[in-house]
């Protein structure tokens, strides 16, 4: 301590530098362990965040500073400063420095601005190829989804074809969409060069005018939806399962009973039509033709029968078996029955005769759909569902999932997913792009009927009520409370107009009130 006590009394008649800033401290302190000056208030700081001597780095607490005692003195004032001239000539150096600095930083004021607008124009010029670039891609994208539904059932057939059979114990997992191709006999019939050709025309019409569609200007909106209420109730069948079709167009709906009546219903008066009299036992399915006065219905009586809407019957297409589903061509000149004797069948609808038959030796059909472009049709097999290409007569896909009976199924309009409902209570949502599950809905009860609109914007699904769903984020809309088990639903034109029909033989009209 002497010692120290020693140095500091040296130091205090010599010049004293703080070894952090290099200033001569106004409150010095001394290092015992280092031996090192320093201003107290910045080593101080320095301590109380480090813990250690700025300068060799060893642990350093405050406790280890002594403060160095020295005379107060004034600093004497510069030469310069020590006369009224002397001043004001310090004070023109500072000004004439302070112009200096000023002007050069005008300067670089000027520079920044104009680097800043070079970069403004580059930004806006490389905004303007990146939007183009997106634009591009964007089409690039949708020509490629809409092209790939074909080409992957099309993959899928190769695949099924070419895989060799597997044991029991090696089936994959149910709950996964798979490529599948079970045995099939030999087809009655076949489709003609002209026949195809026609399908195929179809197809690429609407697949290249889809990419360009834009919904309808009066299309409903999810908000319009959210608002609709019942517009209309009418008793119209015995109680039983009642299925429904609403046509594409106009205010027309055609509603199938348990005793086989079935009846066009004036969606705008809000009255019952034309009858349709002449199957003997429950009416499965009903279709309107959405560009001829013509109505398709099957039923459980091994028929399926085509009338003018006037009632008149055209023709009667008899079947093995319950026929189970009916479903129109994008054509609107074939029609495909599917039955309960483990077939499907093409039929022509003007000379109303049977074009093609595809028996399937694993089990009967339950429910039936077009794929929009035409191409591809979707069966209901017990609790599988099957894809087809029309044209080979091929299984190229299958859907397993479902653990009860599939009951019905629906295409959206883009074509890219399949909605299927079954007695599972469950609705799922496949990507026919992936062949894979990518939603499941569950109403709570057995489904009885699906239905896109026509802009594929809204699903409906019919289980213990009706309920409608945003295909965009699969959110529910509105729902519609029923006095019993919904078993058909159906959009009107630009979904102003939602139909569903329920097991006690009534038939709901929802809409807006105004």
């Amino acid at each position: 301590a002497q010692e120290v006590h020693c140095l500091a009394h040296g130091l205090a008649h010599c010049a004293m530098f703080c070894a952090i800033s290099g200033n001569a401290p106004e409150h010095p302190v001394i290092s015992t362990k280092s031996g090192h000056l320093f201003e107290q208030s910045v080593v101080e700081k320095y301590i109380e965040s480090t813990g250690k001597c700025p300068v060799t780095g060893e642990p350093l607490e405050a406790a280890d500073l002594l403060p160095v005692k020295v005379a107060s003195t004034v600093k004497p004032r510069p030469l310069a400063a020590t006369s009224i001239p002397g001043m004001l000539s310090l004070f023109q150096t500072e000004w004439d420095a302070l112009m200096l600095e000023t002007h050069s930083l005008k300067q670089q004021l000027e520079t920044v601005r104009q680097e800043l607008g070079h970069a403004l124009y580059n930004h806006d010029a490389a905004c303007r190829v990146i939007a183009r670039l997106i634009k591009e891609r964007d089409d690039a994208r949708q020509a490629l989804a809409e092209a790939q539904p074909s080409a992957a059932v099309a993959a899928a057939a190769v695949a099924a074809a070419s895989a060799p059979p597997t044991s029991k114990g090696g089936e994959p997992a149910a709950k996964r969409a798979k490529a599948a191709a079970p045995a099939v006999e030999s087809s009655a019939g076949e489709l003609t060069p002209e026949i195809i050709a026609s399908f195929e025309a179809t197809s690429k019409t609407l697949s290249k005018g889809r990419k360009k569609r834009q919904p309808p200007a009066d299309q409903t909106s999810a908000e319009a939806l959210a608002a609709f209420g019942e517009v209309a109730s009418e008793a119209v069948l015995p109680a039983g399962p009642v299925c429904v079709d609403v046509h594409a167009s106009e205010p027309l709906a055609a509603a199938g009973g348990a005793d086989g009546s079935v009846i066009l219903f004036d969606c705008a008066k809000g009255a019952v039509g034309a009858k349709l009299a002449g199957h003997s036992k429950r009416v499965n399915a009903v279709r309107l033709h959405p560009s001829k006065p013509l109505a398709l219905t099957c039923s459980q009586d091994k028929s399926a029968r085509i009338w003018n809407t006037d009632g008149t019957q055209l023709h009667v297409l008899s079947h093995s078996g319950d026929v189970t589903g009916v479903t129109l061509h994008a054509t609107g000149d074939y029609c495909v029955t599917s039955c309960s004797d483990k077939s499907w069948s093409l039929f022509d609808i003007d000379r109303g005769s049977c074009v093609l038959r595809v028996p399937d030796g694993s089990g009967g059909y339950t429910c039936a759909g077009f794929h929009p472009d035409g191409l591809i049709l979707g069966t209901g097999v017990d609790s599988v569902v099957r894809i087809w290409d029309v044209k080979s007569q091929q299984n190229v896909a299958s859907f397993e999932g479902h653990t009860g009976t599939v009951t019905c199924l629906a295409f959206s309009e883009n074509g890219y997913y399949l909605a299927t409902g079954s007695a599972d209570t469950t609705v799922k949502m496949w990507d026919l792009r992936k062949l894979k599950n990518f939603h499941t809905i569950e109403p709570g009860a057995a489904v009885g009927g699906l239905a896109f609109d026509n802009s594929g914007l809204f699903l409906a699904v019919g289980s213990a009520d009706t309920s409608v769903y945003d295909t965009k984020t699969w959110g529910t809309i509105k729902s519609f409370a029923s006095g019993a088990a919904v078993s058909g639903v159906g959009f009107g034109r630009s979904a102003a107009t939602l139909a569903a029909t329920s097991a006690d033989g009534i038939l709901k009209l929802y809409g807006s009130s105004s």
